[in-house]
């Protein structure tokens, strides 16, 4: 499964903290930022990650996180 979320990180520090932490919580996934993208995309593709709750840890950092539509 493959997710897509539009974010307001702009700092390329605070991405890597943010993939990090989700790393912790989906380790078997693949997380990563596209900060040049006008939506500041976080990806996240794995077999085992809860969408919502991906949401709410970057929520719980300061930013926000939406699923891309």
């Amino acid at each position: 499964m493959v997710e897509v979320f539009k974010t307001n990180v702009r700092k390329m520090s605070h991405a890597n903290k943010l993939v990090s932490l989700l790393l912790l919580h989906f380790p078997n996934s693949k997380i990563n930022f596209d900060l040049h993208d006008c939506d500041k995309i976080l990806r996240v593709k794995g077999e085992k990650f809860i969408p919502e709750e991906v949401m709410m840890l970057v929520k719980e950092n300061g930013f926000t996180c939406s699923v891309l539509e």
